[in-house]
């Protein structure tokens, strides 16, 4: 039977508490909310925290609204809704593609989108996404607020710049007119993805004015492709340039061989998935234009 180690439990009552006691215990000391990644590493002794600190509480962290121009996604926000979110879904339909695809119904209406973020996995969903549209980060410590641009949340596998005495709170994402898909390859229904891709899309008549990829679980460094948003920002919103745009976020990748499939293979689906979510934005936009 697996068993974590012993460890102190806390409850907080809110945000200024739960930075207090994070304080209090020091680095060895974990929020936990949904669970769904921390304790299967405690039983399994990957993740041996000293203390959790319990936010499931804070329901001021728990909140889908607009607020001076952005959607303003909460930590607590469950992935559950996220999904039956209207305002989301209207602004960004990114985010209902990939929660559909997330898991299962048990883990979405448990697992929280902070929890994933700052999770940080190779192959989590939601960190692609949020990159692709250019999300930021409200990050809370003692000392006050800061605000990190997702694409720089990430140092490394399982690492963030979240510190040990802060919180992410918020996620928030500048509303524009654009449109957005998100495609993924999974081995079976709610699986961990082989690979998968976002893109955000803004056009200026038949040219890309604006564009955001995310990819994941393929080794793309920070969860996105900025080469291939080089490429095509100023030309030709066409089939062609998006092959070639996927092309060349996948020989920016660093896929790595294992049970989900050998490093081409990762690298072949990296491009056709990154190619497919670009003219699916594109289709997106030209039935809302």
């Amino acid at each position: 039977m697996q068993v974590p180690a012993q460890f102190q439990y806390e409850k907080a009552t809110s945000v200024a508490h739960a930075l207090s006691l994070l304080g209090k215990y020091g680095p060895e000391s974990r929020v936990v909310a949904g669970g769904h990644s921390l304790i299967p590493m405690m039983k399994l002794r990957l993740a041996q925290p000293q203390a959790l600190i319990d936010i499931n509480d804070l329901t001021e962290l728990a909140r889908i609204s607009v607020e001076n121009g952005a959607l303003c996604i909460g930590a607590m926000v469950r992935h559950a809704e996220l999904l039956a979110s209207a305002v989301a879904g209207e602004h960004f339909p990114i985010f209902h593609d990939a929660e559909h695809l997330i898991a299962d119904p048990v883990v979405r209406n448990r697992g929280t989108i902070g929890g994933s973020l700052c999770q940080a996995d190779p192959s989590e969903d939601l960190s692609a996404v949020f990159a692709a549209v250019r999300a930021e980060a409200v990050i809370e410590g003692r000392d006050g607020q800061r605000v990190v641009p997702v694409r720089e949340l990430f140092v490394g596998p399982y690492e963030t710049v979240v510190g040990d005495d802060e919180m992410l709170i918020q996620i928030r994402v500048p509303i524009r007119s654009s449109a957005s898909a998100y495609q993924k390859v999974e081995r079976r229904a709610g699986d961990w993805a082989v690979a998968a891709a976002g893109a955000e899309l803004r056009l200026d008549g038949e040219n890309v004015a604006e564009v955001g990829i995310g990819i994941t679980a393929v080794g793309a460094p920070r969860f996105h492709a900025p080469e291939a948003e080089e490429f095509l920002t100023g030309g030709p919103a066409t089939d062609e340039r998006f092959a070639h745009a996927g092309r060349i976020a996948a020989e920016h990748c660093n896929p790595v061989p294992d049970q989900r499939g050998p490093a081409g293979y990762k690298r072949h689906l990296a491009a056709a998935l990154t190619t497919r979510a670009l003219r699916k934005a594109r289709a997106r936009w030209n039935t809302e234009a």
